[in-house]
């Protein structure tokens, strides 16, 4: 097998943005992409990153990758990781690359002593999730995602709403 795991180097924002357009593009939601490459350049590699990126390499070559953070259960009193981005180029899908990612992230929380790996998923996208069930993650549809930006975002922090 020529599949590697390894964290993202600081010359690689160019190829990290590049993943997450294409994986903006799969998700039909490339128009809501406004990052630059200097923006992903300072969340990963500025002076207090607190933005990780692993890249899955197949024969040598970037074939896909895991954008994560760490976040905090206040029910567990643990950290965890929340995993972003998840994307691996369809032609190299079925070789076992998504799995390998989610794995190295689950050995990083297990080596932490981290309560949990979470992450979201289009409702619409079926083979995610039935990927997703596979390896033993629960969908938690009791759970709605919120989400406050732009011009709500702006009037919120100014009180106005």
């Amino acid at each position: 097998m020529a599949l590697a795991i390894r964290r993202a180097r600081p010359d690689e924002a160019g190829l990290v943005l590049s993943l997450v357009r294409e994986l903006a593009e799969y998700e039909k939601l490339l128009h809501e992409v406004e990052a630059t490459e200097s923006d992903i350049d300072a969340a990963l590699f500025g002076s207090d990153p607190r933005l990780f990126c692993e890249i899955a390499e197949w024969e040598g070559e970037p074939v896909g990758f895991a954008v994560w953070f760490v976040n905090f259960s206040t029910f567990s009193g643990r950290s965890g990781i929340y995993l972003e981005d998840l994307f691996v180029r369809p032609a190299q899908r079925g070789k076992g690359i998504g799995k390998a990612l989610l794995s190295q992230l689950a050995k990083q929380c297990v080596a932490n002593g981290w309560s949990r790996l979470q992450w979201s998923v289009l409702d619409w996208n079926t083979p995610s999730i039935e990927f997703y069930k596979s390896l033993g993650a629960v969908m938690m549809d009791e759970w709605t995602v919120c989400r406050v930006s732009g011009p709500a975002l702006t009037a919120l922090a100014q009180g106005a709403r």
